[in-house]
């Protein structure tokens, strides 16, 4: 049997917590963006938010769109920083652009909050299409009710299902896992409906920690 490679630098795959953990300080020296986001994860883990957002801060600049997501959470708990809600959806729209479903997905829940249904919906779909659970749950409920239109809602099904496919990456896994739960459930009997969908979820991540 070949022997496990790390992915990163091709050398046989750590065999120790230190070996592991000498292996991601060689790749934050590298400037490497997922190495030092994984360093931010376990400072979070250990309550230094301070030092989280100082290693989130590094790999958000060399584009690592979920140490963006991060740093949304960040400035929305005041956790190592103050609260800043102007900072807190920049980077929301700077993942949402990386390709990540979930910051995708609360530009959504944003817009649907003012009232924006089909800007709302553009946002829904394109994390649908990335395998986001949550919109196409909303794309549904907002076909039943009339608000998508169903070659859009097939559209966004075939997209998700692909998505929802593929191999799952651990760096998703551990994304989905850090900040998703779900939500009340809604029925899209109005228009306002959307609007109700936004403002709980909305509402849900401003209580999580």
């Amino acid at each position: 049997m070949q022997e496990p490679k790390c992915p990163f630098c091709r050398h046989p795959a750590p065999e120790t917590d230190e070996e592991a953990d000498l292996n991601r300080e060689r790749r934050v020296e590298a400037n490497d963006p997922v190495a030092t986001r994984e360093k931010g994860a376990a400072f979070y883990e250990n309550g230094d938010y301070e030092s989280a957002f100082q290693c989130w801060t590094k790999a958000s600049k060399w584009g690592d769109a979920e140490a963006h997501y991060r740093m949304a959470k960040l400035y929305r708990d005041g956790e190592g920083v103050e609260k800043d809600s102007k900072k807190e959806w920049r980077h929301l729209e700077e993942a949402a652009i990386g390709g990540h479903p979930a910051a995708r997905h609360n530009l959504g829940v944003r817009e649907g909050g003012k009232g924006r249904i089909e800007r709302a919906k553009k946002h829904f779909i394109i994390a649908a299409n990335l395998g986001n659970d949550e919109s196409i749950e909303a794309l549904k409920g907002g076909y039943v009710k009339g608000f998508v239109r169903k070659e859009e809602l097939g559209a966004a099904i075939r997209a998700y299902q692909t998505a929802k496919d593929e191999a799952k990456s651990p760096q998703r896994d551990e994304a989905e896992e850090f900040q998703r739960k779900p939500i009340p459930e809604l029925d899209f009997s109005t228009e306002s409906s959307w609007v109700n969908y936004a403002t709980a979820r909305r509402q849900l991540l401003l209580q999580q920690r």
